[in-house]
């Protein structure tokens, strides 16, 4: 299932995607993030899953802007951290 974390406005589209059937809830993004905007948290089945933490799903844009790379690949260090690839950025 993909959980979808963030909002569309006049200047785009932010969201972070999580995969929930590829997540393992290993806390790798967690801390790969240094806005810390993850946490590992049991789903309805028990299964510990990364979510975005609810303060911080309306700033995504702004959160996520210091590490969006200037050049050269686009991947973001959560991104990069996650190695079941569960994490996915809309930008």
């Amino acid at each position: 299932m993909l959980a979808n974390y963030g909002y569309s406005d006049g200047s785009g589209t932010y969201y972070i995607t999580l995969n929930t059937d590829k997540c393992d809830g290993c806390g790798d993004c967690v801390t790969a993030c240094p806005q810390q905007m993850f946490l590992v948290e049991p789903d309805d089945y028990d299964n510990e899953k990364a979510v975005v933490k609810e303060a911080m799903r309306k700033d995504v844009k702004y959160l996520c802007e210091p590490c969006k790379p200037t050049s050269g690949p686009r991947e973001l260090p959560c991104e990069a951290a996650c190695t079941p690839g569960a994490i996915v950025h809309s930008w």
